[in-house]
């Protein structure tokens, strides 16, 4: 099992973006786009090829470097999982951006938060609330049929909160994702990114 996750991660490679860097703007400047892609999520790809260390640490029964990578790799495999869904839970104006969900994850929006406008203003008020860094997810709970909400910090990935549960829509809320536009504004930056959500990819993953 460790040895087939091992191969998985060495292999892992940062995803190109879906559009042009500046394609976002103006809810996303692309010097953001640009510097959180290929800055941050780099990053976290880079880090993701520690695992053969972590496989010799627990092989060599070394439990403190094991317990340091193990934290190590979460952080940044979640940041990297987390950030190739984020990219394409994005998109341009001219290409649909900000166009609701319709059909049957729109109706499941309906039955569960009673609008669109409703699930938009709970994520958004999760995401001013969240303290320090995170994630508001939308995601698709498979063991009840719903769609529900829920809040991660740092980079942890959504299957910490149910392996029953697959995201539909990632909001990141970590300060790298939007201060070089919107300073402190952190309500700012959740009211504009609306513009530019890809329902329709939600709506195909739901």
């Amino acid at each position: 099992m460790l040895g087939g996750q091992a191969r998985g991660l060495q292999t892992v490679s940062l995803p190109d973006l879906p559009y042009e860097c500046d394609a976002l703007e103006p809810a996303i400047s692309g010097e953001i786009m640009q510097i959180h892609h290929q800055k941050h999520h780099q990053t976290y790809v880079a880090n993701t090829r520690l695992l053969p260390l972590l496989l010799q640490a627990i092989s060599e029964a070394d439990v403190s470097t094991n317990v340091q990578l193990q934290s190590t790799i979460k952080f940044n495999g979640g940041g990297h999982i987390n950030h190739s869904i984020s990219w394409k839970n994005l998109t341009p104006i001219i290409d649909g951006g900000g166009e609701p969900p319709r059909e049957v994850l729109g109706s499941a929006i309906d039955s569960q938060f009673g609008s669109l406008e409703a699930l938009i203003e709970k994520m958004n008020a999760e995401g001013a609330a969240l303290q320090g860094s995170g994630w508001v997810i939308t995601a698709k709970a498979f063991a009840i049929n719903k769609v529900t909400n829920k809040t991660l910090l740092l980079q942890d990935p959504l299957i910490t909160k149910g392996a029953s549960l697959v995201p539909l829509l990632g909001i990141d809320v970590w300060e790298h994702a939007y201060y070089l536009q919107y300073k402190n504004a952190r309500a700012e930056y959740l009211n504009n990114i609306w513009k530019v959500v890809n329902w329709k990819y939600a709506s195909e993953v739901y």
